[in-house]
């Protein structure tokens, strides 16, 4: 069954968006020979873009050319704001960035694990508003999109993180607290791991693969998998969580939310720490 014209009108909207964000400022001539479309078609897309806001002229393509056909066309960057957040057990790291992603403010803050779960949200909240405010003056109450990454599992069916033994409370509490004091903006939060595959993915080793497991070494084990070309999380959103794995050697048998008695007793940076001190090695 053919796309309607609306649908189709916004399927190629997003693929000249994509274009732009990918190779930068473009001629209309240049939209038409990547996109495959027709000059009308490009023509259209490219006014209704630039009347909604999200494109402007930035340019032209050549100092001997001029007019409509010489006109470079970008992203509107200030149309919008976007905030990125790296939570750690131990503290936050805050970038806020233009809608082509180039950075405009970073914030890292600390957080106590003693603290408690409001103070500890609070300091995460104080140090978003911090970038935002930092990158302009309308970019905290602007803010489009906030994307959070995260150690855990993130519950396929709600979008939250799950209680896991070992990592903060405060964790879970994050995108709540943001959502109340963003009302207009969309929360998420996403497993880091996951989040690293989607970077490698699409500006990595991964960008000529469609299916590859990312492997995730560090204070924990993970790892991501992408199978023809999308991310699979799976029904509980467990897919990748192969710390939680049982394996011989443990002692133990890990439950839902501990890790302890799998994999990861073995592999985390806990278990090669000590393994490395048995053996005489500086760790």
């Amino acid at each position: 069954m053919p796309a309607s014209p609306s649908t189709a009108r916004a399927i190629n909207d997003r693929l000249a968006l994509r274009l732009l964000q990918q190779e930068g400022p473009l001629t209309a001539g240049q939209l038409k020979q990547l996109t495959g479309l027709s000059r009308p078609t490009v023509s259209d897309l490219v006014e209704r873009l630039t009347v909604s806001g999200l494109i402007r002229v930035v340019g032209e393509s050549g100092e001997q050319r001029r007019g409509p056909n010489a006109r470079l066309y970008g992203i509107a960057a200030d149309r919008a704001h976007l905030a990125a957040l790296d939570v750690r057990t131990g503290g936050v790291l805050v970038l806020v960035s233009d809608l082509v992603g180039r950075v405009l403010a970073e914030v890292a803050v600390p957080i106590d694990a003693g603290s408690g779960t409001g103070p500890a949200v609070e300091q995460a909240v104080a140090a978003v508003e911090e970038a935002a405010r930092k990158a302009g003056p309308d970019a905290w109450a602007g803010l489009h999109t906030v994307g959070i990454g995260a150690p855990g599992l993130v519950d396929p069916a709600t979008g939250d993180l799950r209680d896991s033994s070992g990592l903060p409370a405060w964790h879970r509490s994050l995108v709540a607290a943001l959502q109340w004091r963003l009302p207009k903006a969309r929360v998420t939060v996403e497993n880091e791991t996951n989040l690293a595959a989607l970077a490698e993915q699409r500006e990595g080793a991964a960008r000529d693969r469609d299916t590859f497991v990312l492997l995730w070494l560090g204070h924990g084990v993970g790892a991501a998998v992408v199978l023809d070309g999308r991310l699979r999380r799976g029904a509980s959103g467990g897919t990748g969580e192969i710390g939680f794995l049982p394996v011989p050697g443990t002692g133990s048998l890990p439950s839902a939310t501990d890790c302890d008695g799998g994999f990861h007793a073995l592999a985390g940076a806990a278990a090669i720490v000590a393994l490395a001190r048995e053996h005489g090695l500086p760790a």
